[in-house]
């Protein structure tokens, strides 16, 4: 009797022990789960704010590389007095000084400038108009090689506020047209080209900043894009 009441109490110190054993188990794994769960989430913070810094500081780089590039002039552009360029809406033809036109008196009715790409010629007056809502106007004759004009529409199908079409009478290859600015390249890759768009999309030279550039005159003759 004695010796089954010692076994009985040798088994229950045994299962006391391993009852503590578990406790202790489960108490490490879970502070070993909170310390962990605690260190994804400090990394997780902490990468986030990093990114968010990162991106802010990538946002100001570029900020500050199209303040520079809006604030340096570009080598070669002619300029027109912006007051003496006449900015009155009429529906009779105008007589430009140059070619293309930069600027003067102009039709009631911009011609689409999101973007747009023009395989034929557009009327000049409508043009003018969407230069003084700030656009560029890019133009082309038949000396311009085909890959050339091909690079300039990829380039003008992704930039609001800008145009493109043929102009068959014009002195250069290439021209860009702000309102009382121009500049003539003989090649797409001219890196004025890239800081022409830079400096007058929308630039300081812009009467109208922020005016439409869509619900004009399209392709089509009518007002839809």
């Amino acid at each position: 009797m004695a010796s089954r009441t010692s076994d009985n109490h040798s088994r229950q110190q045994r299962i006391a022990e391993m009852r503590r054993a578990d406790k202790a188990r489960d108490r490490r794994n879970t502070a070993i789960a909170i310390t962990v769960s605690s260190a994804v989430v400090v990394g997780l913070v902490g990468f986030g704010a990093w990114v968010l810094i990162d991106q802010k500081q990538t946002e100001q780089r570029k900020l500050a590389a199209i303040e520079k590039a809006r604030n340096t002039p570009v080598d070669g552009v002619r300029e027109w007095d912006a007051k003496k360029l006449g900015r009155t809406h009429v529906e009779t033809p105008v007589t430009y000084e140059m070619n293309p036109p930069v600027g003067g008196d102009h039709h009631p009715r911009w011609m689409n400038c999101n973007g747009d790409v023009y395989a034929s010629p557009v009327p000049e007056v409508n043009a003018v108009h969407s230069l003084e809502h700030g656009a560029v106007w890019v133009t082309y004759n038949e000396k311009a090689p085909k890959d050339d004009v091909d690079k300039l529409a990829a380039t003008v199908g992704k930039t609001p506020y800008s145009l493109m079409s043929p102009v068959k009478e014009q002195a250069g290859a290439i021209m860009l047209s702000a309102w009382g600015k121009q500049l003539t390249v003989e090649k797409a890759d001219d890196p004025r080209v890239a800081q022409f768009f830079t400096k007058y999309v929308q630039g300081p030279q812009t009467p109208e900043p922020g005016a439409a550039c869509t619900n004009g005159l399209g392709a089509n003759g009518l007002g839809a894009k």
